[in-house]
């Protein structure tokens, strides 16, 4: 997404002059977020759903080569080094993305599987038309997903997470309490606080020493931004492997620009560097970049956003919230419709919607202006959120 929608934007917005687009799949450039649902449930007839995207490559006039593989970068001589030779660029924009971290030793595990790309989903079509035993490892975002299509599809699940409960690291355990019924609601069964210990042949050994059989391995436990190959390149790497770029999305590499998963960037908004694996981080910033590239002097600071279908729930999240914010809760999260809400003193900075788009709607909007709200109106459901915000 972060690829092509560079290249889509700098024939937006003038620039008339040659794009070379390479990727390293041998597919078309296509949609992520499919691949978790239309996907691996499949389309009628039992062919893949088509997730490429509408872009006439040709007519925009962009030389797109596809199944090529970065390997270097010689930023003085403004030259990529790939698999099928040497490019030289007069401008350069990373969007490699990320990769997903796999389990130690599971390397070469044909039952072992990501969920990454078009083949990762392909791969898993047959487990779900067999109505395998699966085991999720990661009870994040995509490991619910996974577990959502699984169960649609007929099979029996079970998503363990080494962690205290699901998405530990980003929702208070006040919010993910209510997600954990969710699982079982679904018929999932949910093993929390056990990371696993081995996976071998028909299963997995968990660290408590139980033994889980499955036909398949599914492993949700995070991503990590695809840059090993620029090491040396003189294009600086945060302490998480993400390109470090400025809030122009420029490398400390010159003519070298960075979007989407594989890139930071600090956030005056948030006092903070952000790192977004989403697909709205991969659509906004490439409209900076493009016009930065083009002599522009746009500073990105993008109010985070991404969704999730599980469990017949739709979950938005716009923001970025800490620890020490208040909470404010709308609706009854024992219901399939509520939000909560964090103000950092009194400036509404993140929200998170379940079955409330609304909610999500005028709160991207509020919190883009740096709006303050009341909290005690913000907690009445009953009230638009914007007529709780504070002018």
């Amino acid at each position: 997404m972060a690829g092509v929608q560079t290249a889509v934007e700098l024939r937006q917005q003038g620039w008339r002059g040659r794009i070379t687009l390479l990727g390293d799949e041998p597919h078309p450039p296509y949609d992520r977020p499919p691949l978790s649902k239309a996907v691996l449930l499949g389309a009628e007839g039992g062919t893949l759903a088509d997730v490429r995207f509408d872009v006439d490559f040709g007519a925009l006039g962009v030389d797109l080569r596809l199944g090529v593989h970065a390997q270097a970068l010689r930023a003085e001589r403004h030259e990529l080094i790939t698999d099928a030779g040497a490019v030289p660029y007069d401008a350069l924009v990373l969007a490699t993305g990320a990769y997903a971290v796999a389990l130690p030793g599971t390397a070469g595990l044909s039952a072992v599987h990501p969920l990454r790309t078009l083949d990762d989903a392909a791969a898993l079509r047959p487990v779900l038309d067999r109505r395998d035993h699966v085991v999720v490892v990661g009870a994040g975002w995509i490991g619910a997903e996974f577990a959502t299509a699984a169960r649609q599809a007929g099979c029996e699940v079970t998503v363990v997470e080494a962690a205290e409960r699901p998405l530990a690291d980003v929702l208070p355990a006040s919010v993910t309490a209510h997600m954990t019924g969710w699982y079982e609601e679904a018929g999932v069964t949910l093993r929390t606080g056990i990371p696993v210990a081995v996976v071998e042949a028909g299963g997995v050994v968990l660290a408590d020493g139980s033994k889980l059989a499955a036909g398949a391995v599914v492993v949700g436990i995070g991503a990590r931004p695809a840059t090993g190959w620029l090491a040396g390149s003189g294009v600086t790497l945060d302490p998480e492997g993400a390109v470090r770029a400025d809030d122009r999305l420029r490398t400390t590499a010159p003519d070298v620009y960075a979007v989407g998963d594989c890139a930071s960037f600090p956030s005056a908004r948030y006092n903070r560097r952000l790192l977004i694996h989403h697909w709205d981080n991969a659509v906004q910033g490439p409209r900076t970049a493009a016009a930065n590239l083009l002599g522009g002097d746009t500073a990105y600071d993008p109010v985070p956003y991404f969704w999730s279908e599980q469990f017949g729930r739709f979950v938005q999240y716009a923001g970025f919230h800490r620890d020490d914010d208040e909470m404010v809760t709308r609706g009854d999260p024992a219901g399939d419709s509520w939000s909560v809400l964090w103000l950092r003193r009194g400036v509404l900075v993140a929200l998170l919607a379940v079955g409330r788009p609304r909610d999500m709607a005028q709160a991207r909007k509020l919190i883009g202006r740096g709006a303050e709200a009341d909290p005690a109106l913000a907690a009445d459901p009953a009230v638009p959120l914007k007529a709780a915000a504070r002018e």
